[in-house]
């Protein structure tokens, strides 16, 4: 009986804004950044795999300035997401993440980064475990959450 491989830690942030001030006063809906990866030709929230002897919020505060240009504030942790990739199992942790300052540069992993309103993001991702994330950011913010479209209310 062979041994399983290792689970494949990584770790990510969901990097947000808060909402324009409207003239009512109130905030607006948050923005949340989404890249896109030309090598995997999709939409997905900053990630990476742990580099030795790296903990996962020093991870993810890396792997969101690696990828995104930002340097950022770590807030909550939300859910982990466990999925399978080329046959492994992998498992990613994610903050709610604020930028603290940077400017996004296209660099080898990423070409394109957009701010969207929260349901415009959660279209925009490519991938069921991204779309989950914005879903815990926005009750985190006590925010309502974002019907899919064609979904039907609960």
């Amino acid at each position: 009986m062979g041994t399983a491989a290792p689970v494949v830690l990584a770790a990510g942030a969901v990097l947000w804004l808060p909402g324009r001030l409207k003239k009512s006063g109130r905030l607006g809906r948050p923005r949340i950044a989404v890249i896109h990866r030309p090598k995997y030709d999709d939409w997905s929230l900053p990630k990476g795999k742990l580099e030795p002897g790296e903990g996962m919020a020093e991870a993810a505060l890396r792997e969101v300035r690696e990828e995104t240009g930002f340097r950022c504030l770590l807030g909550p942790e939300l859910p982990a997401r466990h999925y399978r990739v080329q046959g492994r199992a992998k498992e990613v942790r994610y903050w709610a993440a604020v930028p603290s300052g940077g400017s996004f540069r296209p660099n080898r992993e990423v070409d394109r980064l957009e701010w969207l309103p929260a349901g415009k993001a959660r279209a925009r991702l490519s991938h069921d475990h991204d779309r989950v994330l914005v879903d815990a950011l926005l009750a985190l913010l006590g925010a309502r959450p974002v019907r899919a479209a064609g979904a039907a209310a609960v």
